[in-house]
């Protein structure tokens, strides 16, 4: 049995004898109101009074208790573990030396095609097994608690290695449950006496970066001091604003020359390191930074395309959560009018693997966006349902292919599929871009192929802002 079940009977158990004593109280209370007065069974005012009180006091200690075992229950209702905030008061008394985050990667997957009641049970089986297999080990101070989705949280009196070792055997033992077959993703922590909400986050951070890597499980042991100093630089770097822009080249095949750039974005640390996208990002995200974030790189962009050749345009993502905010909206749309600049050299990139579940409201949105002059580009085409379902009702300015068309050009399916896509952009007049074009035979067969722009380390290397800037003046 779980120790989280166990502690939720013995907490329940000591609400039990919390509620008994008032109730045999008012028992005693009764007993004396019937029994011990000269005039007994004599119907008296005070008598009405006291057994209304007894009734009253009673129903309302009865919703008391309702309330508080509602409001201080230990459980996960859908896995019997701990919630989170019952798994951080134990983190914080018992200091376990080390905590993992374990993630059912599929669990969307697995939602959708065996519905919500195998989900659920696929849930709570998973939990026990986690529990057994350290009670295998003969390790019985563990903790399993869960916060949200699919990630479970796990705690233990164990160094990251042996912590590791276990989670690999679980993982190993538990590839497939009742025909359903699980994608895992985990990651290890040394605990320590830092604060345990803090660490946990930095460590879901970890995770969410590697998250894109699908192709493997990711396992690896963070050390909570530079996941800490990430976070604190990540935030002193969005505060002052301190961004390194890169330009990758985009070449015109029917112009022969480069006239776009792709912009790829890294925070600058105080020591002058660089802090890639996938280590901030995760971070930014999860503080609710992504509209400073997103309104910092947009007046960095605009800044630096007014020192180079108008005829030159660059493209660069925003988050469609700061698109869809009105004033986050309004606030481009003000620098851009401040800084005369001509919008339709600034492409922004959309990502979505899924369809916003608003999508007219947001095709508005995007209506509004182009309205003011900026073009609209679907970046990693084709790899989600999510920019084949905007396409329908949307007519987008770009489309970026995702990289598996062109580095598959050999598979057949694969070409097959790229050509349909590349087709009906051009039947819908839309410029067309492949990207992680390495080699010549690559950009023969792409331009064979009838794809507008070309990108990647075949096309040219990405430049400095500096670079850029002495480049055309």
């Amino acid at each position: 049995m779980l120790r989280s079940v166990l502690e939720e009977r013995s907490r329940r158990f000591k609400l039990s004898l919390r509620a008994g004593i008032p109730i045999i109280t008012l028992i005693l209370l009764l007993f004396y109101a019937t029994f011990e007065k000269e005039e007994l069974g004599a119907v008296a005012f005070y008598n009405v009074f006291l057994l209304g009180a007894m009734v009253f006091v009673s129903i309302y200690f009865i919703f008391f208790l309702l309330e508080v075992d509602i409001n201080e229950t230990l459980l996960d209702h859908n896995t019997d573990t701990y919630n989170y905030e019952a798994f951080l008061k134990q983190l914080n008394k018992r200091h376990p030396k080390s905590v993992a985050i374990v993630r059912i990667n599929n669990l969307s997957s697995i939602n959708n095609n065996y519905g919500l009641d195998a989900t659920n049970q696929l849930l709570r089986t998973l939990a026990g097994r986690i529990h057994i297999t350290f009670r295998a080990r003969k390790i019985k101070d563990i903790w399993i608690g869960r916060k949200i989705g699919a990630g479970y949280l796990v705690a233990a009196n164990l160094n990251t290695k042996e912590m590791e070792e276990i989670l690999e055997q679980f993982v190993r033992n538990n590839q497939s449950i009742d025909a359903i077959e699980i994608d895992y993703l985990f990651a290890v922590i040394n605990l320590g006496e830092t604060d345990p909400d803090r660490t946990i986050a930095l460590l879901a951070d970890t995770l969410n970066a590697q998250s894109e890597k699908t192709d493997k499980r990711f396992k690896k042991i963070k050390d909570k001091k530079a996941l800490s100093e990430l976070e604190d630089e990540t935030i002193a770097a969005l505060r002052s604003e301190a961004i390194n822009l890169y330009f990758r080249p985009l070449y015109n095949i029917k112009r022969q020359k480069v006239d776009s750039y792709e912009l790829v974005v890294k925070l600058r640390a105080a020591t002058g390191k660089e802090i890639l996208p996938r280590d901030f990002l995760p971070i930014i995200n999860r503080l609710g930074l992504g509209k400073t974030y997103d309104l910092a790189i947009f007046k960095h962009i605009v800044d630096t395309a007014l020192l180079v050749n108008e005829q030159v345009s660059f493209s660069f993502n925003l988050s469609p959560f700061s698109l869809r905010d009105s004033d986050f909206l309004k606030k481009i749309f003000a620098i851009s009018e401040a800084k005369k600049i001509d919008t339709s050299r600034l492409l922004i990139e959309l990502y979505e693997r899924k369809t916003h579940h608003n999508l007219g409201k947001y095709l508005e949105t995007l209506t509004k966006i182009r309205s003011k002059g900026f073009q609209i580009c679907i970046d990693n085409f084709g790899s989600s349902n999510a920019s084949l379902e905007y396409l329908k009702h949307f007519k987008f300015d770009r489309v970026q292919f995702d990289r598996d068309f062109v580095t598959k050009l050999e598979n057949p399916n694969s070409l097959s599929i790229f050509k349909s896509l590349i087709d009906m952009s051009k039947g819908s007049k839309i410029t067309t871009v492949a990207k992680w074009v390495d080699n010549e035979t690559q950009k023969e067969r792409l331009t064979a192929l009838g794809v507008d722009y070309l990108q990647g380390f075949g096309i040219g290397r990405q430049l400095t802002e500096q670079q850029l800037i002495e480049h055309y003046n």
